[in-house]
This record gives structure tokens, sequence and C-alpha cells, in this order.
């Protein structure tokens, strides 16, 4: 996998290539670009597709030791990825994790053409519900994150409401769960990854900060949320959408937080809709000289 040096250290990423239009898909917590394995095949063929591995507790390589891991650092790193790739009229999906909100809030979307924002992380709800919550618990607490990497590998225990079991009513394979929860094994990747889950409260009050911000951001914006999600509240996928200039909604039912793994097809499908449509628009504009 390739890898590019940034400030606050390695970041591998897969990119299919191509001449197509950018797509950047990004993760969730203990999680890396197979997040979206369903969802690539479909659209690489019409699209470039980057999926970087973020220092959120799946990554391979350490961050250095002073990476600022918080929220907005994070905001950072995807910003200066884009910037180190020249990835330029980018497409940002974001599926779980909100950082989207911090990227907005620090004027750090000049490369972005529009984003995805799918079940993720907004408002008050951070960290999002039990499993959230228990995350945060763990990166605080002395062998937290030992005990849940442990957890989650045995599957009954991942299925319980307060680890996994609210995430996706399909559930994730266990051998692609074993290969994720691989790296925390290591000190220096639970170091990184209790920089940013052990920094709930911080976080939740910079997320909270940034919904202000936006409005801002007055290019297109499809939220999808799935109606049975029982980690973000549907009404925020409404109000999220509704705060956007530009924004719209998709509900998506039979499918909890990951539709990744739930409904990846009418997923895939709602992505490549918008894409046609927006891409049309600003064709649109340019030949009317408006």
């Amino acid at each position: 996998m390739p890898e590019v040096e940034l400030s606050a250290g390695p970041i591998q990423y897969e990119d299919t290539g191509g001449s197509g239009p950018v797509i950047v898909f990004l993760h969730g917590l203990a999680m890396d670009g197979r997040q979206w394995r369903h969802v690539v095949p479909n659209l690489q063929g019409d699209y470039r597709c980057v999926l970087p591995t973020l220092p959120l507790g799946a990554h391979r390589n350490p961050m250095r030791p002073d990476a600022d891991l918080s929220l907005h650092g994070h905001a950072r790193i995807i910003a200066e990825l884009l910037e180190r790739l020249d990835l330029r009229d980018a497409t940002l999906c974001f599926i779980d994790w909100g950082g989207a909100q911090p990227m907005i809030a620090q004027g750090l979307t000049d490369r972005v053409a529009r984003f995805v924002l799918c079940a993720c992380e907004a408002f008050d709800n951070y960290p999002p519900g039990i499993p959230g919550r228990m995350a945060a618990l763990s990166a605080k607490i002395p062998g937290g994150l030992r005990i849940m990497r442990r957890t989650l590998l045995i599957r009954p225990l991942r299925q319980l409401p307060f680890t996994f079991g609210t995430m996706s009513k399909r559930g994730v394979p266990d051998e692609l769960m074993r290969d994720w929860l691989g790296p925390l094994a290591r000190a220096d990747i639970r170091r990184d990854l209790a920089k940013y889950a052990g920094n709930a409260r911080q976080a939740r009050a910079a997320s909270l900060a940034a919904t202000e911000k936006l409005p801002t951001f007055d290019r297109p914006v499809l939220v999808i949320w799935a109606t049975e999600d029982r980690l973000m509240p549907r009404e925020h996928g409404r109000r999220l959408a509704g705060i956007f200039p530009q924004g719209r909604l998709v509900e998506i039912d039979d499918s909890y937080t990951l539709i990744t793994e739930d409904q990846p097809a009418l997923l895939t499908r709602h992505i490549r809709e918008f894409l046609a449509d927006t891409q049309a628009g600003t064709e649109a504009k340019i030949v009317d000289g408006t």
C-alpha cells in the first residue's frame, strides 16, 4: 500500500487510479478503507477512489509522538493529504465518524467539491451512544484499549449492544474484524488511538462549535441516514441536511449505522446519482457562463 509522509506522520492509502473525478472515502474508529469494500468496486470504473487509513486504531504505522490527533488534528491530516496527493474538486465520503464538520470549521475545504455524510456523528452526539462512550472510557483507563480489543475479537461479545451489536445488522466478518484490531496489540498504536478517543469531552465541544460554521459550506452535501440507526438519531440526519445551503437527505431502511455493511448496493446507487446530478449541474453552469 502506498504511503505519504505528513506532518503528523505516515499515512497509508489505497488509490484505484484513473482520470475520473476523485472520491476520498473516510472510515470510522478502529477501521480502515475496507469499510467501503462493497461500494468502491462499483464506482472505480468511473471515478478515482482514494482510501486513506487514518490514525484511528487500525493503522499499521504509528504517528509521531507529538502529533495532534484530536478531532481538529484529524481534519488537518485529511486536508494535508489532499494537498500532498494534489487531489482537487474531491468528493469526501464519511461514515460513522464526523470529520467533515471540523474541516469546514477550520476552512480546510478548498480542495473539496462536495461531501457525502453517511450516518455520522453530529451536533451533541459525540461520542455516539454507549459504544462511543465505552471507547472513550477505554482510552482513558490504564489497559482499557487492550481490554476493548480482546472483547471485540470475541464474536458473541462483539454482538452485544454496548460494543458492536448496534453498529450493523449484518455484522462485520470475523477475519476483517481481526485484521482491523490487529494493530491495537501494539502500544504505539494504542497511544495514537487514546489521543483521539480519550479526548472526547474536548472533541464534543469542538463538534458543537463547528456546527455554527456548517452553513458556510455552500457546495453540494448529500446526507444519507439509516432509519433504524440506534447510534445516530434520525432527526440528526434531517437537521444536518437542512443546515447546508445545498444539502439533501436520503433515508435508507433496514440498516444500522454501517450502511456500507447493511445496504451497500443502495448506498452506492445514491452516491452515484448524487455525483452525476451535481457534476451535471456544474457543467451546465460552465456552459451557460453563469
